[in-house]
């Protein structure tokens, strides 16, 4: 037998080994089951349903809240056409508090993943304050800011003594009330991605920079930014999606006209109106959009000419 045949026959696989590969890769799948069974259940079921709600017609002759299934694509225009402004308000509120907690959580982030470095105590203590909100209620820390910013308050007082405000003017009920709730309340999910992503980053690289007589600010922005993209990228849509769609800090520090968001106009559908057609059309309106622009969002973070 020649040297090629037995090289040939020893690299080929047995019989038995071909299946017993295929059987091992195939392994995986049963895994993966409960998952989809309940994003089957408790996701696609639930966005099907909305998508159906969303094309109801009324009952002819029937009492408010009745519907009938259709295929009414009008509701999206009408809906839109209606309450374009709350959806156009929610976003923009999102963004000023994404804005807003990036600039105030970045530096939370980096005080704790690298000034307090070699600090464990310091570093754990200053982690308990950042994650301490969520052991209140959501609604109770929006109500805490209510009172904060109340007519009556020292904030407001300060703020006529010092003539940043009228003597008649106030804080509540306006859009900086509602973005000082949303900063507040998802400032959390921006600090902590971004200490994650701190806290790996390798000292030795902020050393190389000053080696090399880079200042402070070139080796933060030359370094540190750079490698810390990940941790701002995951924080933004942290807070960004979360607050496009909320409506409990529109409700309790804002409540009019200036300051509603499509959440508490899709609530107020949903509950008090009993118009399910156009609330679920928002519901589907605002996913579709969040979609759209996270997706723009996570493909233009992506690039390597980000910075």
């Amino acid at each position: 037998m020649s040297i090629a045949a037995a090289l040939g026959d020893a690299g080929s696989p047995t019989p038995h080994a071909t299946p017993r590969v295929q059987s091992r890769s195939r392994g995986w799948v049963p895994l993966l089951l409960p998952g989809l069974g309940y994003l089957v259940l408790f996701f696609v079921v639930p966005v099907g349903a909305l998508l159906a709600t969303s094309l109801y017609v009324p009952v002819p002759g029937g009492d408010v809240g009745q519907f009938q299934p259709a295929l009414e694509f009008s509701n999206y225009t009408d809906a839109l056409g209606q309450f374009w402004p709350q959806l156009v308000r929610s976003f923009a509120f999102a963004l000023l508090a994404t804005v807003a907690s990036l600039i105030i959580g970045y530096p939370m982030a980096y005080a704790i993943a690298v000034r307090a470095r070699g600090h464990k105590l310091l570093q754990g203590l200053m982690l308990v304050l950042v994650v301490a909100p969520f052991f209140t209620s959501f609604i109770l820390r929006t109500i805490a800011w209510k009172q904060i910013l109340a007519d009556d308050a020292f904030v407001v007082q300060a703020m006529q003594w010092l003539h940043l405000l009228p003597p008649d003017g106030r804080l509540t009920a306006t859009p900086f009330a509602v973005v000082c709730g949303l900063t507040y309340n998802f400032l959390p999910f921006m600090v902590l991605p971004i200490y994650a992503n701190l806290e790996r980053l390798d000292s030795r690289l902020l050393e190389a920079g000053a080696d090399l007589y880079a200042s402070p600010l070139t080796t933060f922005r030359t370094v540190t930014l750079p490698l810390s993209m990940p941790g701002i990228v995951g924080g933004t849509l942290l807070v960004f999606i979360p607050a496009s769609g909320d409506y409990v800090n529109s409700s309790l520090l804002g409540n009019n006209t200036n300051t509603a968001m499509i959440g508490q106009v899709i609530d107020a559908r949903f509950f008090k109106v009993l118009d399910y057609p156009t609330a679920a059309a928002l519901s589907v309106v605002l996913m579709a959009a969040i979609l759209l622009l996270v997706g723009a969002y996570v493909r233009r973070a992506g690039t390597d000419d980000l910075l």
